[in-house]
């Protein structure tokens, strides 16, 4: 149901945070874009590489891969760095492997031919919505990198089926909210991560409950907030892409 609860930063319940997507923010990567939501900043890169995992050779398709890191000082206190302890969290790889699967839904891995992209996703700052941003920023890096390939007459097309992005939703005492901060995302006792394609179809839904179970119908209102929450990502990302 709608809330009537006031948040942090004046936001309505249904309403995400500002969004910007800058394109090329790297020059010398293939793809890049960095991407904010509110106070949360994650920078995307894709690299280019012609080859494939031992696991695909000579199938004649590509692979779609994505790092994700945090960079020291995002956060409120330091947080060292994953590589000095030597290994990666099960948060970080989690998180990964959720950015890989999200932009592999929407590439035509064959029309990339035996082909990788890389992503790179580090968080600048983070205040809630990282894995969501990464994902909506890591869409645009990556078609800037297979913009190369077409205008390099390696590829024909953009060997994509559509965009991508991803959004969160809570359920915060008892009220829906969109598109959590950390703050609130720290109060809430049950928190989605949506990730849906611009023709309003689902990638992934990550969804799990702090505290008690709650009622499964939740969990429509909980889609169509995500839904309604999609359409300023994918405006921002067109704007990103019209600037390349």
């Amino acid at each position: 149901g709608e809330s009537i609860l006031t948040r942090h930063d004046g936001r309505q319940w249904d309403e995400t945070r500002p969004i910007s997507i800058t394109p090329n923010y790297q020059r010398f990567a293939e793809g890049s874009a960095l991407i904010e939501t509110g106070h949360t900043k994650v920078l995307c890169a894709a690299s280019l590489e012609e080859r494939v995992p031992p696991f695909l050779r000579g199938q004649g398709q590509g692979w779609v891969t994505a790092e994700y890191n945090m960079l020291p000082r995002a956060t409120n206190t330091r947080t060292p760095r994953e590589r000095d302890s030597g290994r990666i969290s099960g948060r970080s790889q989690e998180i990964q492997r959720l950015i890989g699967r999200s932009l592999r839904a929407i590439t035509d891995l064959e029309a990339l031919g035996e082909r990788t992209v890389q992503i790179d996703c580090d968080v600048i700052q983070a205040d809630g919505g990282t894995r969501t941003a990464a994902i909506t920023g890591a869409y645009v890096a990556l078609y800037q990198a297979l913009k190369v390939l077409v205008d390099s007459r390696a590829v024909r097309r953009i060997p994509l089926h559509g965009a991508v992005a991803a959004v969160s939703v809570g359920l915060v005492k008892d009220d829906l909210l969109l598109d959590l901060c950390y703050r609130e995302d720290f109060d809430a006792q049950v928190d989605f991560n949506v990730v849906m394609t611009d023709r309003g179809e689902l990638v992934e839904l990550q969804g799990a409950t702090e505290g008690s179970p709650f009622p499964r119908q939740r969990v429509e209102g909980i889609l169509a907030l995500a839904a309604r929450g999609m359409e300023p990502l994918f405006a921002a990302q067109r704007r990103a892409i019209r600037q390349l």
